[in-house]
């Protein structure tokens, strides 16, 4: 399976974008799928996690409140609406899928997001 991801861009800071990662298959069953971030020099870190079984979510500190992470099951996509960008936000956003049994991880190729001053 492919995990294809969109919405990256350039924008303003205080400014909004949403980023969707679709799964190439439609039968793709995941245990959970969340969102990363990799800025310039950097570790990859956590941005949100969505759990599939009851829903729940979970963020990093730095953007609670901020955005939000949300699946839609029918058409098997992922999305992270982002609102008050900040410059700090700047990174290569990737999305991650834990499938369903085997707990194998599915990357997607990233997409950037670069907010400006």
């Amino acid at each position: 399976v492919q995990l294809v991801e969109s919405g990256g861009g350039l924008v303003q800071a205080g400014g909004s974008l949403r980023l969707s990662c679709a799964a190439s298959e439609s039968t793709f069953s995941t245990n959970a799928t969340a969102w990363y971030r990799q800025a310039p020099g950097k570790q990859r870190e956590l941005v949100a996690v969505i759990y599939s079984g009851d829903g729940m979510t979970d963020y990093a500190g730095s953007v609670k409140g901020r955005f939000t992470i949300s699946r839609d099951n029918a058409n098997n996509t992922m999305y992270l609406q982002m609102n008050s960008l900040k410059p700090e936000d700047t990174a290569v956003y990737y999305c991650l899928a834990i499938e369903s049994g085997s707990y194998l991880p599915h990357w997607g190729q990233g997409t950037q997001v670069t907010v400006s001053s």
